[in-house]
């Protein structure tokens, strides 16, 4: 490990993970634990402004975990625990909720884009919006500053949290002292817009993922549904333009890539052929973490105790952290 920082990141179990979360996020995290501590929560709370089924939750909450378990985290390293299971969260959010000025919420992106879409529809501006939505980066403040994390990795998009974090953690410790140290958002590097079944954006939303895990039947099944155009296989091709190319080069080395992008350029390769390296590629890299989330999946006791077990140290961490917030806020004893 290059240095005692602690790194984390949260992931809501709202739905089946696919090749976008991997490349976007959870590969790169997973290359952050081999260098330092990594704390990797499965925010099931933050699932709740919009998850009504606890059943799919529960199962959702599983496959997260087991997919971490089994892409090659550095596990020495990762803190891995299921969000509820550590109560203090809630304390400590409550706790915010009483320092935190309200001007900060209604700057939150995700509640401007609720009323915004609201106030396009002609709705009222809070139509649909729930206090879990409105206060939502409260609750994040919570989970980075129980935890006395240093380091944030997000997308560019969702450096906000990290911003309302230190700006709540400031306000606090103006108010009370140097409690809570301020995290720092790091940037991680784009990956670009990875492209779905259709073309747009890879998201549930739009019913276009590949999901992650697919078994291999189902992988291939997926990857020969990608929409292409109309150019014959004698045509040059821009591979720039191509989803199969664009979802192959995060998987394949540089020469890989620069072999396919030709083959592309050069024609004489219909777009059969490149779907079908694409698969092979992605099968290849896939199928030894397939195995072994397969059998975590099958095997949901061992998830239990290995959350479990996460759950038990972060307890311990958050308890420090709010000995100290209860001291300052309430007098309480050290």
């Amino acid at each position: 490990m290059s240095d005692n920082k602690i790194y984390l990141s949260g992931i809501k179990p709202t739905g089946t993970v696919h090749l976008g979360n991997y490349i976007g996020m959870l590969s790169q995290m997973r290359d952050i634990s081999h260098e330092h501590k990594t704390v990797m929560f499965i925010a099931d709370l933050h699932a709740l402004n919009i998850m009504r089924d606890a059943n799919a939750v529960r199962e959702h909450t599983y496959e997260i975990a087991a997919i971490i378990m089994s892409m090659g985290f550095n596990m020495n390293n990762v803190l891995m625990f299921r969000q509820s299971d550590v109560p203090a969260v809630c304390e400590l959010s409550t706790m915010l909720t009483n320092v935190t000025p309200k001007g900060l919420m209604d700057r939150a992106h995700s509640y401007k884009a609720a009323v915004d879409k609201n106030i396009s529809a002609g709705n009222d501006t809070d139509l649909g919006v729930n206090m879990g939505l409105y206060t939502y980066p409260i609750l994040m403040a919570a989970d980075i500053l129980l935890y006395n994390s240093d380091i944030v990795p997000v997308g560019a998009d969702q450096k906000q949290h990290v911003e309302f974090a230190r700006d709540i953690a400031g306000h606090f410790n103006t108010i009370y002292g140097n409690v809570f140290r301020l995290p720092e958002p790091q940037i991680m590097p784009d990956a670009g817009i990875i492209p779905g079944l259709d073309g747009r954006k890879m998201s549930k939303s739009y019913d276009n993922i590949i999901p992650l895990m697919a078994p291999s039947a189902e992988l291939k099944k997926r990857i020969m549904r990608i929409i292409t155009d109309s150019k014959t296989p004698d045509e040059s091709k821009d591979p720039d333009e191509s989803t199969i190319y664009m979802l192959y080069r995060h998987f394949a080395t540089a020469a890989e890539s620069a072999d396919l992008a030709e083959k592309f350029r050069a024609g004489g390769m219909g777009y059969g052929t490149a779907k079908t390296i694409l698969f092979e590629k992605l099968d290849s890299v896939l199928s030894p973490m397939r195995v072994q989330y397969e059998y975590l999946m099958a095997n949901s006791n061992e998830l239990d105790d290995a959350l479990s077990n996460g759950a038990e140290i972060a307890r311990r961490i958050a308890d420090k952290t709010m000995t100290r917030v209860r001291h300052v806020m309430l007098g309480t004893k050290k």
